[in-house]
C-alpha cells in the first residue's frame, strides 16, 4: 500500500472510528466543568471535616503546616486546593490546628498564612497591615496556639510526602523560637495517610471512574481502532490520547501498546518499559498489550488489559492463550488473598511470590496504591526489578479504605509459539479494612479484534 493510500485509508478509519463507536463502548457520563468542581469541593470539605481529625489524632499531631510557592506546590497542598485553585498563590502557606474538640467538624482549625481565603475551606490569616512578614504572621499563629507538635512534609521514603522545600524549611525555622524548633517533626504518615485514604464520598464515585476507564480500553482494542495488517501500535497509543482529551478527561501518563507474537523475540520488562520498538503494524495472531489511565475528579486510574487479534478461520483466542491468562487471574487471586490490616508491602509480596512459586506460575508482582496519584502514596508490594523487598514504603502497613493498582504479570510458555509470554495485568481494587474488592471488576477473558458476533458462526 502506497503512503498516500495507506494516509487517507487510516484517515478514513480514524473517522469511522467516532461514528460508530458506540457500537463496542459508549463511554459514561462525564460531567461538565462546573459540576466536576462542586463534586471535587463537596469531597474535600468532607475530607476536612471528618477525615484530617482522624489522622492527626491517629498520628498524634496537632499542628500541621504546608508550604509552597507557586509552580513548585507541594504534592499534598495540590489535593488540598479547591476546584477554582489550579495552584498555589505566590506563598500560600496552610496550618491545620488540633483544637481537642470531640466533634470531627469542630476539632481542626483551618488556616491560611496568606494574603486571601482558600476558598471557603480556609480562612486567611494574615492582615499584611499590621505584620507585612509573612512568616512573622506564621509565628504569631504558632505561638497563639502553642501546638505539642508541629508537622512539616518531610519524608526520605515518599516523594509526596517531602514536600517542603529547602528554601521554605530555611527561611521558616530562621523566625521559629528555639522552643517551637524542638516540636518540628516529620509529618510522613500523616501526609501519606491523607493521600492514600479513600472517603466513602469518594467511593461512591470511584467505579464510574474505573468504568470510563475500561469502556475506553474496549473501545480502542477493537476493529473500530484497530486494522490488522494496517493500524500501528503508535496509532493506538495515539487514539487512546485524542479518545482521553474529546472526552474532556487527563491522563497522568502516556499509555503504552506492545505486541507478542509467534517469533523469535523475547519479551521482556525492560521491552515493555523502555526497549519497546516503535509503529509496529498489528497483525493477524498477535497478542497486543495496553497500559492505560484516566485522571477525572481529582482520581486516578491503571489498567493493563490484553486482546488477541484473530487469524484468518479463527473464532477464538487458542487454548493455550487462554490458559496462560487463567495464570495471570489465578496470580491476581494468590496476591489479594494476601490483604490483611496491618501487613506490609513487603510482607503480601514474599508471601504471594512463595505461594505462586508452589503453584508453579512464573510470577513478578509490582502492585501500587492509586489515588489522587497515579503511583500513590502507600504500602509498595514490589518493584519489576526489586522482588526481594522494596526497602522503606515496602515496609509500610496496610491500612484500611486505600486503593491499589494489582499490577503483576505471569511468563507461560505457549507451546506452538515455542516461546514464553508475559500476561501482563492491571486492575484497581479497593481494601476496607477486612476485604479486597476489584472496583470495577477485572478482566477475565482476551478481548477478540475483531469481537465475536453471536449471529456469526
Amino acid at each position: 500500500m502506497s503512503k498516500p493510500v495507506r494516509f487517507l485509508f487510516n484517515l478514513l478509519c480514524f473517522n469511522l472510528t467516532f461514528i460508530t463507536s458506540v457500537a463496542i463502548a459508549q463511554p459514561s457520563t462525564v460531567l461538565p466543568e462546573r459540576e466536576r468542581a462542586r463534586v471535587v469541593d463537596e469531597i474535600l470539605d468532607d475530607r476536612f471535616a471528618n477525615l484530617l481529625p482522624q489522622l492527626m489524632r491517629r498520628e498524634g499531631i496537632d499542628m500541621w503546616i504546608i508550604i509552597s510557592r507557586e509552580y513548585n506546590e507541594d504534592p499534598v497542598l495540590r489535593t488540598m486546593l479547591p476546584s477554582t485553585w489550579l495552584s498555589a498563590r505566590r506563598r500560600t502557606i496552610m496550618v491545620f490546628f488540633d483544637n481537642g474538640k470531640e466533634r470531627p467538624a469542630d476539632a481542626i482549625e483551618k488556616l491560611a498564612i496568606a494574603r486571601y481565603d482558600v476558598g471557603n475551606l480556609l480562612k486567611g490569616a494574615w492582615d499584611i497591615d499590621v505584620r507585612p512578614n509573612q512568616w512573622e504572621a506564621l509565628v504569631k499563629v504558632i505561638e497563639e496556639r502553642k501546638p505539642k507538635k508541629i508537622g512539616l512534609n518531610m519524608s526520605p521514603n515518599y516523594a509526596h510526602a517531602d514536600g517542603l522545600s529547602f528554601t521554605e524549611h530555611d527561611e521558616f525555622l530562621k523566625k521559629l523560637p528555639a522552643d517551637y524548633q524542638k516540636r518540628v517533626v516529620s509529618a510522613e504518615k500523616l501526609a501519606v495517610g491523607w493521600l492514600e485514604t479513600r472517603t466513602e464520598k469518594e467511593m461512591a464515585i470511584y467505579p464510574l471512574i474505573c468504568r470510563l476507564s475500561h469502556q475506553i480500553i474496549q473501545e480502542g482494542f477493537s476493529e473500530q481502532v484497530i486494522q490488522p495488517g494496517v493500524t500501528t501500535t503508535e496509532d493506538v497509543v495515539w487514539w487512546f490520547r485524542q479518545r482521553i482529551t474529546n472526552l474532556g478527561l487527563d491522563t497522568w501518563f502516556h499509555p503504552t501498546v506492545d505486541i507478542q507474537r509467534a517469533d523469535a523475540e523475547d519479551f521482556n520488562h525492560l521491552r515493555t518499559f523502555s526497549k519497546r520498538p516503535d509503529k509496529q503494524v498489528i497483525m493477524p495472531g498477535d497478542l497486543i498489550h495496553v497500559d492505560f489511565g484516566i485522571t477525572y475528579l481529582r482520581l486516578n486510574t491503571d489498567q493493563q488489559q490484553h486482546a488477541y487479534v484473530l487469524r484468518p478461520g479463527e473464532t477464538d483466542v487458542p487454548e493455550s492463550i487462554k490458559t496462560a491468562f487463567k495464570q495471570g487471574n489465578r496470580l491476581q487471586d494468590i496476591l489479594t488473598e494476601q490483604f490483611k490490616l496491618g501487613k506490609t508491602g513487603n510482607q503480601m509480596l514474599l508471601a504471594a511470590l512463595e505461594q505462586s512459586k508452589k503453584e508453579g506460575i512464573n510470577g513478578t508482582i509490582y502492585t501500587h496504591p492509586i489515588g489522587v496519584h497515579g503511583h500513590a502514596a502507600g504500602p509498595t508490594i514490589g518493584l519489576w526489578d526489586q522482588q526481594k523487598g522494596v526497602p522503606g514504603p515496602g515496609d509500610y502497613p496496610l491500612l484500611a479504605n486505600t486503593a491499589y493498582s494489582i499490577e503483576l504479570n505471569a511468563a507461560v510458555e505457549i507451546p506452538e509459539w515455542k516461546k514464553v509470554v508475559r500476561i501482563m495485568l492491571e486492575e484497581d481494587g479497593f481494601f476496607d479494612g477486612k476485604t479486597f474488592r476489584y472496583i470495577d471488576g477485572r478482566q477475565t477473558e482476551i478481548y477478540t479484534i475483531p469481537r465475536k458476533l453471536g449471529y456469526v458462526k
